[in-house]
């Protein structure tokens, strides 16, 4: 009862729209922003497993300026895509956000400063001219710390937010706001399983960028390809261990959704599940193979939905969580602006694809040409 005391009561103004409008908007907003910081955060590390722990060869130095070179659009992606689900989590759950926002104020305000730092570390790496030193890789190291630094705040937020039966104690713990939810038992299984999913996402980017070169460069693109599908596989196989850990830290009744008692999670859950043994046997076969073509786009063909099915999983826990302190929300719907709303953002998201199909090509041109030239010298 105290709990539900401390809630601040949501936003008596109805929404402009039905509420199964903003849950969808929600869910795939926080796909594309979440495969954006995979992307990210996977090529990150992956670039740094290639640069630090190779012997010198030329292909793990190569494979290191080129991703450095991308990291500095994929960081202001991840940022610009993440605002959109972000809003409509203050939308849907303002009062539970903006109360753990405040119970770990100075932490979520270093955010900010995160961010920027990560930017220069990135942006200095991506424009070092001498490619065999070891300072944009220190720099590229700093960044990557800064981002897994910003999901650990975000996972702290976030978890914090669903419990409201802690705030009171958190908060009279340190009302200043150095706070974070260290004691909540998912907060590390959960923080892992979107840090250990970006690096599967990372190796998947680079086995792919291999295949598209597989006419012009074979040699290196057989290596990506290798790299990236071992990568994707381990931490893809290191995912079934942290989601176990992570299942069993959530508690007697969020666990139960998943094993039957909500027939519709569990088979979400299970498909998600089965997908990922599926990507791995698909995967397995395409580190092996000198054309891999078919099995790595069925890898990326399941791996999508599978992230999608589980930030469906995630948003059914998230539900189950503070379903004793939701309240219906009104809704009145606005026609005369939703369908220029949804006009607007189904345009957004065809010029967000035309400028990654342009991003793509402008990237191509230097590396065929890189190429061609050494063909020639040979």
């Amino acid at each position: 009862m105290l709990a539900q005391t401390l809630v601040p009561i949501s936003d008596p103004s109805p929404l402009p729209a039905p509420y199964w409008v903003f849950k969808l908007l929600l869910n795939l907003t926080f796909l594309l922003h979440i495969l954006a910081m995979n992307l990210l955060l996977g090529s990150g590390l992956l670039a740094l497993m290639a640069k630090w722990k190779s012997d010198g060869t030329e292909y793990s130095n190569r494979l290191f300026r080129e991703l450095s070179r991308i990291l500095p659009s994929l960081l202001p992606a991840t940022i610009s895509i993440g605002v959109a689900p972000l809003l409509f989590v203050q939308v849907l759950y303002g009062q539970f956000f903006y109360a753990s926002s405040i119970i770990i104020a100075w932490p979520w305000f270093l955010v900010l400063g995160f961010l920027t730092a990560a930017y220069y570390g990135l942006y200095y790496a991506s424009f070092r001219k001498n490619d065999n030193a070891n300072r944009p890789a220190w720099a590229v190291s700093m960044s990557m710390v800064l981002v897994l630094a910003i999901g650990f705040i975000y996972t702290n937020n976030l978890t914090l937010s669903q419990t409201p039966d802690s705030w009171r104690t958190k908060y009279f713990a340190d009302p200043t706001g150095w706070n974070l939810n260290l004691a909540e038992a998912t907060l590390i299984p959960r923080f892992l399983h979107f840090m250990i999913a970006a690096v599967a996402v990372g190796g998947l980017l680079i086995a792919i960028r291999g295949l598209l070169k597989i006419r012009t460069d074979k040699s290196y693109a057989l290596y990506q390809i290798r790299f990236g599908a071992k990568a994707f596989m381990y931490a893809t196989m290191a995912q079934f261990v942290v989601g176990s850990w992570l299942f069993m830290a959530l508690p007697h009744p969020q666990r139960m959704l998943f094993m039957g008692k909500d027939l519709l999670a569990t088979a979400i859950f299970v498909l998600a599940l089965i997908g990922a043994i599926g990507t791995l046997i698909l995967c397995s076969g395409a580190a092996r193979q000198e054309n891999p073509k078919a099995k790595l786009y069925g890898v990326t063909a399941l791996t999508i939905p599978i992230i999608a099915l589980m930030i469906i999983s995630r948003d059914t826990l998230r539900d189950s969580y503070l379903g004793r302190y939701l309240n219906p929300m009104p809704s009145q719907t606005q026609w005369e602006v939703f369908p220029l709303f949804l006009l607007i953002f189904i345009a957004g998201l065809g010029l967000w694809l035309l400028m990654l199909k342009r991003y793509r090509f402008d990237q191509q041109k230097p590396a065929e040409a890189a190429a061609m030239t050494r063909a020639g010298k040979r």
